[in-house]
């Protein structure tokens, strides 16, 4: 076992547990907040969260080019191709979603379609989590 690997299985680790709080917590919170006190909360919460997600999202991200670069093998493959559908349905999908709340377009569909897709990200960064759990496993 390398670094590479404790550092991709720390960051697998804290990004599931993150995106099942958002999913559990988070987001269906969203619907107790009036749309002007949801606003008022998102711009609080908003740079808060991505002061979490980013690094974690970017270290992933190094790690998924870096493994690819060394060797094509199977598990590095499914590691980037997770983690690149991780980042493309928050670039395409969530990000746009919060301009809207951010701009004071939450409405009841909008709130229930974030939380209906995110699922989406739930799946995949629990995916990429149970993927470094049997990538140690296999190595250790």
């Amino acid at each position: 076992m390398n670094g590479m690997d404790l550092v991709s299985f720390a960051v697998a680790s804290g990004l599931v547990v993150l995106i099942w709080m958002v999913q559990l917590l988070l987001y269906p919170s969203f619907n107790f907040y009036s749309k002007q006190n949801l606003v008022s909360w998102h711009t609080s919460y908003t740079p808060r969260i991505t002061f979490i997600v980013a690094p974690l999202m970017l270290i992933q991200l190094a790690v998924a080019v870096f493994r690819i670069y060394i060797d094509l093998r199977l598990h590095y493959v499914l590691f980037a191709t997770l983690v690149a559908a991780a980042w493309l349905v928050t670039f395409f999908v969530f990000i746009p979603m919060h301009s809207k709340i951010q701009e004071g377009g939450a409405s009841d569909m909008l709130m229930s379609r974030l939380v209906n897709l995110n699922w989406s990200r739930t799946l995949i960064w629990s995916a990429i989590f149970l993927l470094e759990c049997w990538h140690l496993y296999e190595i250790l």
